[in-house]
């Protein structure tokens, strides 16, 4: 179904409940979205222990390289 039908549809419900019911349709304004926040992952404890694993490695790699330097002097 499109819009344009389910506009067709809705107009006829209309005047069918105004006419046999005699009731009346109160057409109200659409509510606006709520603003959305980025979503933003929370750290669980694997993304956590990963974090520091990798500073482990840079800062063994770091000393490595410093280790080097004053041996080639």
């Amino acid at each position: 179904m499109t819009k344009d039908e389910l506009r067709a549809e809705l107009e006829r419900q209309e005047k069918r409940y105004k006419e046999v019911y005699g009731g009346e349709v109160t057409l109200y304004a659409a509510q606006p979205d709520p603003e959305k926040k980025p979503w933003r992952k929370r750290q669980n404890l694997l993304d956590k222990a990963f974090d520091r694993e990798l500073q482990k490695i840079e800062e063994q790699r770091l000393k490595a390289e410093k280790e080097a330097e004053l041996r080639s002097q």
